[in-house]
């Protein structure tokens, strides 16, 4: 503590303010890279409304922006205290830094969560794509067969009736509307 008893108050400021946030921050890495990916109870809610949603980590007012825009802040006047004499320029650098951090964040993480993607499976995806005959499709929808067909990455196996010819197995057909919500609408090729 006599150490930071002789500094300038303005470096103790960054002092004081470094030291917490730097921990808590090393801690925050190790939950996240710990796959303690929580946000409940880490964002702030303004607008008055009890019903908080923690899906999207983007939230401008969150106890993590806090972070990231503190160790910006804190750290930069510490390290050019000794360089920029003025402590209005080194106040506004550093605020500048800090913002710079979390806008960091907010790139690093928008780049992140454009690697999501969406394999849910939708009966829709499959109208105007071709599919292979399993079990044999009786003529004018007189009986359902069945049709296999790769969608999104996944081999389906789904109920199939044609309003033409009988179709027998392993012939070709393209899916041309969907019925009953899941009965699909073939026709030869």
């Amino acid at each position: 503590m006599e150490f930071f008893e002789t500094l300038d108050p303005l470096l103790r400021t960054f002092w004081y303010i470094a030291i917490p946030v730097s921990f808590i921050f090393v801690f925050q890495v190790l939950m996240t890279f710990a796959g303690s990916d929580a946000y409940e109870g880490l964002s702030a809610d303004f607008d008055g409304n009890l019903e908080a949603d923690f899906d999207t980590p983007l939230q401008l007012f969150s106890f993590r922006n806090l972070t990231n825009f503190l160790i910006g802040f804190s750290w930069t006047g510490i390290s050019l205290y000794e360089s920029i004499a003025n402590p209005y320029v080194l106040i506004g650098i550093a605020l500048a830094v800090g913002l710079a951090f979390v806008y960091v964040f907010f790139a690093v993480i928008r780049q992140v969560q454009k690697l999501a993607e969406d394999n849910s499976f939708k009966i829709s995806s499959t109208v105007n794509r071709m599919a292979d005959v399993y079990l044999s499709i009786p003529a004018n929808m007189k009986g359902k067969g069945k049709v296999m067909l790769s969608v999104k990455g996944s081999v389906r196996e789904l109920d199939a009736m044609t309003e033409g010819e009988a179709l027998e197995s392993g012939r070709t057909v393209k899916i041309i509307r969907i019925e009953s919500e899941n009965i699909l609408i073939v026709e030869a090729l």
